[in-house]
Parts: C-alpha cells; structure tokens; sequence
C-alpha cells in the first residue's frame, strides 16, 4: 500500500503546534471565544495534548496540539503525533507557525500514528486526515511511512502466513513496483549453489529455505542490504522454552526492515546500485535438524562448530555477506533480530550497531538523532576474537558464558565481510503502544540508514 496525506482543500481545520511558554500568545490571537473555549478546558500545550476548539456555528474552527518542553520532548519522540488518534474526524492542516522541522515531525509521525493492521480483523482507522504540508519534502515523508508500515505488516503476520515463500513473494512485489531485478535459489539448488549454511538450517522445514536476490539502480556507489529472514525459530534441537518462543514470528524482522528501506530509497529514486539479499528459513525440529556439536561449512569456506542450534541467524547471514563480499560493494549492511544480549544491553527501544570505522558510526549516530530514530554503537572489542575460535573448527557460533553476547555475534559476522560493513542488532517489535509506534511490529535502524546513506557514501 502507499501512505499519503490528504489533498489540502480550503475546508481545511487549521491545526497549531505550540510550546507551553507559547501558548498565551497564541491564545491571544484568536477570537475571544476560542480562546476562552481552550482556557475553560484547562489546555496547558502538554506534549501531545490536543484540543479542538469549536467556531460559533458549532463545528471545529482549530485545533491545537501541544509540543510540550525539552525534557518532555527528549524522554518521549514523536509525542505530538496523539493528534492523529485524538482529534475528531476532519483534515486538519499544520499552520504556518510551525518551523519546517516541527512541521516534518508532526507529518511523520502523523502517519505513523495511523498504521493500524488489519488483514485479521478490522481495526478502528483514525478519522482525523493531515492535509500535505507545505514548505516541507512530503513526499519523502510519504515514502519513508509507505516502507515502515511495509515492515510493520510483515513483522505482523503470523508464521502461518509468512514462511519463506511468503517473504519471497513479499520481495517480489517489492520489485515488481520498481521494476528491481529478482532471483531466488531453493531448497536443494542452495547446496549446488554453495549456500551450505542456509541450507542446514533451513532444510527440517516443510517450507524450503531460499536466498532472495534482488537489485536495483545502474549508477552510483554500490550497497548492499542483508536481512535475516527465519521467518519463525523454534530454537531448533535446542528448542526454545515457551517464554521465547513466542515472539519468534518476528524473528524475519531484519529482513522486514531492509525491504522497507529498499522501498524507502528505490521510492525516492536515489543514486545508488542497490542489493538486498534475504537468507529466507524456518528453524524448525525433524529428522534431518541439524544437531549442536555438528561442524558446517560456510560459503567463505570457514567452518562453523554448532554449540547452539537457537544460534541460527547468525548462520543464514553468513553465507548471505559471503556473497555480498564476493562483489566488492563500496557498503555492506545487516540487520537482524539476532541476541537478546542486545536487548538487555541497550533495551528494546535503540537499535545497537556495530562497524570498525568511527566516521561511519558517527555520521549514523548524527543521523539516527535527526531523524528521531534512536541508534548506539557497540564495540566490536578484538579481545573477544577468541571467544569465537573454538579449536576444532575455524568458528564457534555459540560461545559458553554468556557474555558480551551481542558482540561476540557481530565479530562472527564480520569474519565473513571484507567490505565496509555495519550491523545492527535490532529489536523489531514494540511491546506497548507508544507515540507514532503502535504495539507490534516495527522498524528500527531503517530512517536512520536513510537520512546517513548520502553522507556514507560520498566519495
């Protein structure tokens, strides 16, 4: 589906955004009975405060929402986005007041407030529209909404209706809308292919395990976007306790989220050479599950001892940035819903990265700020190396101890990269309703890559 404002009419509600230490001045502005209207009510321009103030002929004359102060803006982003589930139905139009930052923030979080999924059951669509805003890009703000609520509704559908097929077919709509290359290895043909590691753990499922492929652009410098794709994970052998179990629909959520920003920078046509590779797979139990202790080989041509069958994804990737690797791209990125160390270092909210080059990590740190999409680098510490040397092969995909979990993965991965490389350990999942973020499915890490890609790939 494609996201968009509504078309602004001169029957547009005027919304204004103000600051408390504002509010007064604008008060005084309007005619006395609005005014008084918004004094009765006690409207005090909280964060996300809103109030429609109706005209003599009883229908909404304005609306204000409220931007609150610096502290209540730093521990809550998009906060002013509760207008769009708060206001009575009608458009409203941001009014001129607004800075144009204030004014983009407000219109993205806007539409990100109103992504409701509902291929399951019908769900209550906010009846408030937003005008498209002047004097701002709306039409990037559109793109980057149309690629999260991508992310959002892949992250959401269950297992039962997004195995690896349905990934598949989910990247090949993706490149059918802009006419982007596709290929996909299957099954068997991964082995024939020299994809051993993707094969293995994808083979106990009923559902085959594949590598999407898919490209995009004939200039510019060259990116490549891996994403894991177990589109569920039962821990494997090593099967997962209920407790977290779970959630693990959501465990594609890397590669969800590179599909939306695929579709973020193939939208707004920027000139880059584009690759998103997709290592797609069910961790499931049978006969034929490959089992801890087991050797492998990679791609790379490393070998892999299995301490650990729930330490699967960072399998799938491997032989993925093996063949990113091969092309020489100027940028490799990953992003997978890969340790739950992540989670207890960081939280759910800040997607951790990891990358060698201290410009790159700063130019996505900055980014990440601006575009209220907050990120937090995490060392690849080169003491830890030998935590994923086990001996008796070239690599250990689970080290014992249990820590620096998060690190220890991303040092396995980057065995395998000789490119510039980030990875993000993301969360993808939003666990209570929050401003612009219902609960569900979500995507981190993807508008901050967007708003740094130029910067990182200036040469």
């Amino acid at each position: 589906m494609t996201v968009s404002f509504a078309a602004p009419s001169d029957r547009d509600i005027p919304l204004h955004a103000v600051a408390p230490a504002d509010l007064e001045s604008l008060l005084d502005g309007l005619p006395p009975a609005q005014s008084t209207w918004a004094r009765a009510n006690g409207y005090a321009a909280k964060l996300g405060q809103t109030i429609a103030i109706p005209g003599i002929d009883g229908k909404i004359a304005c609306a204000i929402v409220g931007v609150g102060d610096a502290k209540s803006r730093r521990r809550t982003r998009f906060g002013t986005a509760r207008a769009a589930s708060q206001l009575p139905a009608g458009t409203y139009a941001i009014s001129a007041g607004a800075s144009p930052a204030l004014r983009a923030e407000i219109a993205l979080g806007w539409l990100m407030e109103s992504y409701r999924f509902s291929r399951y059951r019908d769900q209550d669509q906010p009846k408030a529209r937003l005008a498209r805003p002047d004097g701002i890009d709306w039409e990037r703000i559109e793109a980057i909404a149309t690629g999260e609520y991508l992310t959002r509704d892949l992250i959401n559908t269950p297992a039962s209706d997004m195995g690896p097929d349905a990934l598949e077919g989910a990247a090949r709509d993706l490149a059918e809308k802009f006419s982007a290359e596709i290929s996909v290895i299957t099954g068997d043909e991964l082995l024939s292919q020299n994809f051993p590691l993707i094969h293995t753990v994808g083979r106990a499922s009923t559902r085959a395990p594949r590598l999407i492929d898919m490209t995009w652009g004939n200039s510019g410098p060259s990116i490549v976007l891996v994403g894991k794709g177990v589109c569920f994970d039962t821990g494997g052998l090593n099967i997962k306790p209920n407790s977290s179990m779970g959630l693990m629909k959501k465990d594609m959520g890397g590669a969800a989220t590179v599909l939306g920003l695929a579709h973020m920078i193939m939208s707004l046509n920027l000139n880059i050479r584009l690759r998103v590779l997709i290592p797609a797979v069910e961790n499931s139990i049978s006969g034929n599950a490959f089992r801890p202790q087991d050797i492998l080989n990679s791609r790379k041509g490393l070998t892999v001892e299995i301490n650990n069958t729930d330490a699967e994804g960072r399998l799938v990737l491997a032989d993925a940035l093996a063949l990113a690797d091969e092309a020489k791209p100027d940028l490799v990125i990953s992003m997978a819903t890969l340790t739950g160390a992540a989670r207890v270092a960081v939280g759910g909210d800040i997607a951790p990265f990891f990358t060698d080059e201290d410009q790159i990590a700063a130019k996505i740190s900055a980014a990440g700020a601006a575009a209220l999409d907050p990120v937090w680098r995490l060392p690849l510490h080169p003491a830890y190396e030998a935590m994923i040397e086990p001996g008796i092969a070239d690599l250990d995909n689970a080290p014992s101890g249990g820590q620096g979990g998060a690190i220890t993965a991303a040092l396995f991965l980057r065995r395998f990269v000789t490119a510039s490389y980030v990875h993000f350990d993301i969360y993808g999942w939003q666990q209570a309703a929050a401003p612009a973020r219902p609960k569900g499915g979500i995507g981190q890490g993807a508008r901050a890559l967007l708003e740094a890609l130029p910067s990182l790939l200036d040469a």
